[in-house]
């Protein structure tokens, strides 16, 4: 790719200006953080390995017609997407206690949530990204009521689909973490997901193990990051040019 300019850096993504308009190109670093940035670290091949299985699961669902960000992967760590304005708030869908919910809950963590939760989160890192309600985002003016619903209800789909592909691939899907934007197309406007659905933004567990296959690795110092992102990718049947895949991807439960 040409040198471009650089519009916005994250802790695990850069992008840059698109070749067309309305278009932006996302890069996928190694770096990886926690503990809102206390906790930091660069791990190789961790931007390759999500590059490609974020890619396979924007097109899943792009198939299943859940509108997105993503047009298409440009090489080992860069896709090309559309440029929206995000919404200010991360959406967490939580099917088991796990992490922050288990702590403020008392939840051991593990447990089988009664159903699936959606946890809305202000993004600031000054702030270190607080739990607000509905009455805060729109109170604020961070999303209309309308946006709202359509969050939710696209959350809720995702949620099911991916439940279904990871346990088809004997991982269970605890929690995960989604960012939505703003499309403009003319005068319409339209929520889309945007950002990346990887083991970054995934607690996934092994169904029959419980073996942690995210980024929980890095956060508890478990090790082998790189090793766990490898096997969901060789799950799902994707793998970084060159590597090998030991499976053919998601498979009927029956």
């Amino acid at each position: 790719m040409a040198r471009r300019r650089r519009v916005y850096e994250g802790k695990a993504k850069v992008l840059y200006e698109g070749p067309e308009p309305g278009t932006l190109v996302q890069h996928f670093k190694d770096d990886v953080t926690a503990f809102d940035n206390k906790k930091s670290a660069t791990i190789e091949g961790k931007g390759v390995l999500n590059n490609r299985i974020s890619e396979y699961i924007m097109t899943q669902l792009h198939n299943i017609g859940v509108p997105t960000h993503f047009m298409r992967r440009l090489n080992m760590r860069e896709q090309l997407i559309r440029e929206v304005e995000i919404v200010p708030i991360e959406v967490v869908v939580r099917n088991v206690a796990a992490g922050s919910i288990a702590k403020r809950l008392g939840i051991p963590e593990g447990t089988q949530l009664p159903r699936s939760i959606i946890e809305f989160y202000y993004k600031s890192d000054d702030l270190g990204d607080p739990i607000v309600s509905e009455e805060h985002i729109t109170a604020f003016g961070w999303a209309t009521p309308q946006e709202i619903d359509d969050i939710m209800a696209l959350s809720l789909r995702i949620n099911d689909f991916l439940v279904g592909l990871f346990l088809g691939i004997g991982i269970r899907l605890v929690d995960f973490k989604l960012e939505f934007g703003r499309l403009w197309e003319n005068e319409t406007m339209r929520i889309v997901l945007a950002d990346e659905i990887s083991p970054d933004s995934c607690r996934l567990w092994d169904v029959e193990t419980n073996e942690k296959l995210d980024k929980d690795r890095f956060r508890r110092d478990l090790g082998g990051v790189t090793e766990a992102y490898q096997e969901v990718a060789q799950r799902l049947g994707i793998m970084p040019e060159g590597g090998q895949s030991k499976r053919r991807g998601p498979m009927l439960v029956k």
